[in-house]
């Protein structure tokens, strides 16, 4: 990829009005990339034709086009003509998938450095929680995955079930912002994992730092440890001890509209399209489901017959049976 733009960029940053043209983005996100990331190559053999900054720009550009599938990234690469003069030599699914394995920690350093230069990076406010990432429904699926020895059975309490994968810990920044985050079997005690989190990130916690934590991170032995770390945690208080803290307001709230939740929509404000199959025909019955509960259609309804209204409220001794009966 040519170094072309760098003085625009360069001057962009500096300006009020920054350009959104995608060749100035993509190249000044590769001449950070390739100075602070990517060390130089040294030793013999022969030399890619897609150097690991040209890969790592890629796996940034693909999260930033939203396309989680990289074979249609590729795909789109490969059909566009822009894309193809900035990258033309641009591998297959299967080599470009090989090479991103291969380049992980570049792809651990290059998210590390991009958040350092948001400027909520230097916040003094932290928060961090635990989520639930539920990674398979079915019996099979838990003997077939993949997964296997890494994910677990666990209870979720904020949806009252109890679910099969991974646990997600995650600490950032008041806007939502990642600092730290790591996948954990939901059987593993949630301060164990958070300890051993900030202890592998420890040359990212600054003197001073505050921690907003829930009530499951309580324990003197946590706090000691969060201390030593240079960490000020903060908690509501619990029922069965002194004031300390309090219930500190919206922090609960807070802390949730933060963190993701991977059993959530996407998009739950969007309606959904009705599909072929479930939309409700005249002549077919529809039986009362989630959301539906309080009515119920007829199971049939014969040629001669008038019905004015085939919606008919349930009682509450029949919502049960009514569905079924004719």
């Amino acid at each position: 990829m040519r170094r072309v733009g760098v003085t625009a960029w360069e001057e962009g940053v500096q300006d009020q009005c920054v350009t959104k043209e995608l060749n100035t983005l993509l190249t000044a996100l590769y001449v950070l990339i390739d100075d602070h990331v990517v060390p130089a190559r040294a030793g013999r053999g022969r030399r890619p034709e897609l150097t690991d900054s040209e890969l790592i720009t890629l796996a940034v550009a693909q999260v930033l086009q939203r396309f989680p599938s990289e074979r249609r990234w590729v795909r789109h690469i490969r059909a566009d003509r822009e894309w193809r003069a900035m990258f033309p030599a641009m591998p297959t699914q299967s080599g470009y998938h090989k090479r991103l394995k291969t380049a992980e920690p570049l792809l651990c350093k290059a998210i590390v450095t991009l958040a350092a230069c948001c400027p909520s990076w230097f916040d003094d406010v932290w928060m961090t929680d635990a989520t639930p990432v539920p990674c398979g429904m079915s019996r099979e699926t838990v003997k077939r995955s993949d997964l296997a020895g890494h994910a677990g059975y666990g209870y979720c309490a904020s949806h009252s079930r109890w679910y099969w994968g991974l646990k997600l810990y995650l600490v950032c920044t008041g806007d939502g912002m990642p600092i730290m985050w790591c996948l954990a079997n939901p059987k593993l005690g949630e301060r164990d994992v958070l300890a051993a989190l900030l202890d592998r990130n420890h040359h990212l916690i600054r003197t001073g730092q505050i921690l907003l934590a829930d009530k499951g991170f309580a324990g003197k032995h946590f706090k000691q440890l969060t201390t030593a770390m240079g960490l000020e945690l903060l908690r509501p208080d619990r029922k069965d001890e002194t004031y300390r803290n309090g219930n500190l307001g919206g922090v609960r709230q807070w802390i949730e509209s933060v963190q993701p939740d991977p059993q959530r929509p996407t998009r739950p404000r969007t309606p959904r399209r009705p599909h072929p199959s479930r939309c409700v025909h005249p002549s077919r019955p529809t039986p009362a489901g989630h959301g539906r509960g309080h009515l119920a259609q007829l199971d049939h309804q014969h040629d001669q017959q008038t019905i004015t209204d085939r919606v008919r409220p349930l009682t509450p001794t029949s919502r049960n049976h009514s569905s079924r009966r004719r």
